[in-house]
């Protein structure tokens, strides 16, 4: 007796549960890059710290260039092609960083995963072409929830992992763990395939010529803003949950709740906000959303004590739920199927922009103006973002539905 469930859900399944692996791999090395990189011979302290950020960001550069490229492909030659290479070529990465000899092995081993992988540049694309329009939304937020929830357990998985069997073998067993969401990914089916002779007709030119093109580019911008807001904020939290709770005991427990709390509230919230964006409209989520995420984050730089704190990054968490599915279904209502590709990989260009950026600048800038004034300062930014939405993404996309 052939299935009832329908091609487009069995595949979000199978990508769900490959992108849920996919960033336990990518998040697992957070809390043991430092102890790994000590390991490999890094003695002095500040040079561990400067090479951890070293090793942790230039993935982002790599990734930021190439993702286009890779998303141009998969308008070429179809979603899932690109699809098992990315997933592939992760699995073998990871494997090998348990072979590094020395802390430059790590950095060619993560500036070759940034240049070869792309892995959501080809999924987005491949649900979003696949998933009936009316349903999108919910997927989207599908598929953030796996990512997410994968994100949060990734630093605690590989924590664990490190203390139970070594940092190498934590590699290891997380690349074979990669290797199996390859093989499940072989089970999703492409329908619509490409037609190659038209997407290699397709030009930039083409690009600036869609009547959708500012609403898309105000996207990106929208994209940039979120990721440099949320980046810039997570590398100082430990620093600011200890000056306003003093020597606290389990500080990095403590801070490890208020740092989950928004991932949490965002694998919660995801589908829901997904489904409610198929109802009313992406560009209405997206700038409630910014509006909330700058609401919440004011108070941020005024509390005294850290369940304070958890309780507002759970707000934001929530807001986080609904932008960043939105911003996907968005590009997927508005991109033709044969930039598809390309837009998703520009888009995913413009996240690793804002997170390499934000996590670049935020230290410099709590340094240089005081924490609280950092969180005040991306408050401006966030709301400043949302009215911008308002007048450039939401009405322009009202005016057209209403064409």
């Amino acid at each position: 007796m052939a299935s009832t469930t329908p091609l487009w859900k069995k595949n979000l399944f199978i990508c769900c549960i490959a992108s849920f692996i996919v960033s336990i791999g990518m998040s697992q090395m957070a809390p043991i890059l430092p102890l790994y990189i000590a390991e490999l011979g890094v003695d002095n302290p500040a040079d561990i710290a400067r090479w951890s950020g070293i090793v942790f960001g230039c993935n982002f550069i790599s990734l930021a260039i190439f993702s286009p490229i890779w998303g141009r492909l998969s308008d070429r030659l179809g979603r899932k092609p690109m699809i098992l290479r990315a997933s592939g070529w992760l699995g073998l990465i990871m494997i090998g960083m348990g072979f590094a000899q020395s802390v430059w092995h790590l950095v060619l081993l993560r500036l070759l995963q940034g240049c070869l992988s792309g892995f959501q540049a080809a999924v987005i694309p491949l649900l979003a072409q696949e998933t009936p329009k009316k349903r999108s939304g919910w997927a989207m937020g599908m598929f953030f929830t796996a990512q997410v929830s994968g994100g949060l357990m990734g630093p605690v998985f590989g924590g664990w992992l490190s203390e139970t069997i070594g940092f190498r073998n934590a590699f290891f067993l997380i690349g074979i763990c990669c290797l199996l969401g390859f093989l499940a990914l072989t089970q999703i089916s492409e329908t619509k395939q490409p037609v190659r002779e038209k997407a290699a007709a397709v030009e930039l030119p083409a690009f600036r010529e869609l009547p959708q093109h500012t609403i898309i580019l105000g996207v990106f911008l929208t994209t940039i803003l979120l990721h440099f807001s949320l980046s810039c904020v997570a590398p100082i939290l430990t620093v600011y949950v200890q000056e306003i709770a003093g020597n606290i005991d389990h500080l990095a427990i403590v801070s490890g709740a208020i740092f989950s709390a928004a991932g949490f509230a965002s694998m919660l919230f995801a589908s829901r906000l997904g489904r409610l964006a198929d109802r009313i409209g992406s560009a209405r989520i997206l700038f409630a959303c910014l509006l909330l995420s700058g609401i919440v984050t004011i108070p941020q730089g005024m509390v005294s004590a850290p369940w304070q704190l958890g309780v507002l990054r759970f707000f934001h968490g929530i807001a986080i739920a609904g932008l960043m599915p939105s911003t996907n279904n968005l590009i997927r209502q508005l991109a033709p199927p044969a930039l598809m590709g390309r837009i998703f990989g520009i888009n995913q260009s413009a996240q690793f922009i804002g997170m390499f950026t934000g996590a670049f600048f935020g230290g410099q800038l709590a340094a240089s103006i005081g924490i609280r004034n950092l969180f005040w300062l991306v408050a401006a930014l966030l709301l400043g973002n949302a009215l911008w939405c308002r007048f450039c993404i939401y009405s322009r996309t009202e005016k057209s539905a209403l064409q």
